[in-house]
């Protein structure tokens, strides 16, 4: 009886030629290759082994002050490596409400996404809305966690919340040349690891691809796009962030062109399901924004040495809504920001300038406001702490900004364009220690073996001060 029941036990059958085929098998992968398997079968026939394993590797965080919880040794393994499996019904030490369907139980699916009425194999992603899938997935897409370097899928469960991290996972078939690592956070509402007023949270470290071979892509890009998105499965309650199927940072909102994965490097997205409306608050993106940002100022009045720049990204998770966004600072003088709109998405280029600007902490507020029945709105507070810091003080005035030096922020190397032949280059950290030296010649510094955080870039010539830079490892 239990081989005929869907979504309960682990592997599935295929008729072809004759055979039973299991989900993750040397046959599945061979007719998955082939483009022979099913895309809509749905698995079960046995559950999966409980490998019981603890994360036993060094924790660390993947970017200055990004929201991807750092793994240790209270993180399980979910899964064995694989393709298209799936993790045991795991029961929850809370309740979680999806659209004010309450649920105690899920299964972590190595594709990108959870579910709770049945896992799933399905390694070609659907836009939102569809009938077939109740699921909340931060990246759908194939997941290859088979090769050596493809990652793993970890969990942890804390009284209130439920964190999942898909690290440095590869793609079907077996590749391991572009890795993804992101994070998905359920909540009954009362753990502080997700905004107040929130239950679920999508965090993202370095997305590198976007589609497997087995849905039509080509070195993990173009094919069947990538769903980023919710969905309860009853045509009315659901929601995309967007689809991704290439690189690049373009993002026009969730339901115009296909976007490109880059955009949600580094980004935190959070949201509520726990009501029963089908008209969920807007969406608000932000990219490296800790609890609390950290402005180093001195004595220079120089504003490339004084000032924080980042960006928010509003969306509208409903299609043609309209959104009225105000955002404001405790200090007016010291907040500008460049609004840019595209499709359903607005994006906002915020700078804090903190020249002049005494020490202590100042906050920023945003409030976005969509038009519909009923209208919501989501709220975001940044709080800026600014820090007198004795090495940017006593800088003599630039004679000449004309450096360029990119990318910035960086995790290895760091370009620096304009140079004269007889300029050298210091990289210091903030205690003033030289951390690496360079010169003309070097035209780009290799940072990757740095601790993450704030440096700064000196060039002299002849001994003399010709620009500081501030530089930010990642």
């Amino acid at each position: 009886m239990k081989s005929f029941l869907l979504g309960v036990f682990g592997l599935f059958t295929f008729a072809l030629f004759s055979q039973s085929i299991k989900v993750d098998s040397k046959e599945y992968h061979t007719l998955k290759s082939q483009g022979l398997m099913s895309n809509q079968s749905l698995i079960n026939l046995s559950n999966p082994i409980n490998p019981n394993i603890h994360y036993a590797g060094k924790a660390t965080k993947t970017g200055v002050c990004d929201c991807l919880i750092p793994l240790d040794s209270t993180f399980m393994l979910a899964m064995a490596p694989n393709d298209d499996f799936y993790s045991n019904n795991i029961y929850l030490p809370f309740s979680f409400s999806f659209y004010g369907t309450t649920y105690d139980s899920l299964y972590i699916n190595n594709n990108g996404n959870i579910s709770f009425t049945m896992p799933y194999c399905t390694f070609t992603a659907f836009t939102f809305p569809d009938p077939s899938f109740n699921m909340i997935a931060p990246f759908w897409a194939d997941v290859d966690t088979r090769s050596t370097n493809g990652g793993n899928v970890w969990y942890k469960l804390n009284p209130h919340s439920l964190v999942i991290v898909w690290d440095h996972v590869g793609y079907f078939s077996m590749m391991e040349d572009k890795l993804n690592t992101f994070q998905l956070i359920i909540s009954d509402g009362q753990d502080t690891i997700v905004p107040a007023g929130n239950n679920v949270s999508f965090c993202y470290g370095d997305m590198q691809w976007t589609t497997g071979s087995a849905s039509g892509g080509i070195n993990g890009f173009s094919g069947s796009p990538a769903t980023v998105g919710v969905n309860i499965g009853n045509g009315l309650d659901y929601f995309q962030v967007g689809q991704f199927d290439t690189i690049g940072t373009a993002f026009d909102g969730p339901y115009n062109t296909i976007d490109q994965v880059d955009f949600l490097d580094n980004q935190e997205i959070y949201f509520n399901l726990a009501g029963t409306t089908t008209n969920i608050p807007p969406l608000v993106m932000s990219s490296l924004i800790c609890d609390t940002i950290d402005v180093y100022t001195g004595d220079t009045l120089h504003k490339s040495l004084n000032a924080l720049d980042f960006n928010l990204g509003v969306s509208t998770p409903e299609i043609g809504q309209l959104l009225n966004t105000t955002i404001q600072c405790s200090l007016p003088s010291a907040l500008s920001y460049v609004e840019t709109l595209n499709g359903e998405f607005t994006q906002y280029d915020v700078t804090f300038d903190a020249t002049n600007v005494q020490p202590g902490l100042y906050s920023i507020e945003m409030d976005v406001t969509d038009n519909g029945v009923p209208a919501q709105t989501v709220h975001k507070s940044i709080p800026i702490r600014v820090i007198y810091d004795a090495n940017l003080s006593g800088l003599s005035p630039l004679t000449e900004e004309r450096l360029s030096v990119y990318p910035n922020p960086t995790s290895c190397i760091l370009n620096i364009d304009g140079m004269h032949a007889t300029d050298k280059i210091q990289l210091l950290d903030l205690q003033g220690k030289i951390v690496l030296t360079g010169n003309q010649q070097s035209k780009s510094l290799d940072i990757s073996g740095l601790e993450k955080g704030v440096y700064l870039l000196r060039v002299t010539n002849d001994g003399k001060h010709v620009q500081t830079i501030k530089i930010l490892k990642d």
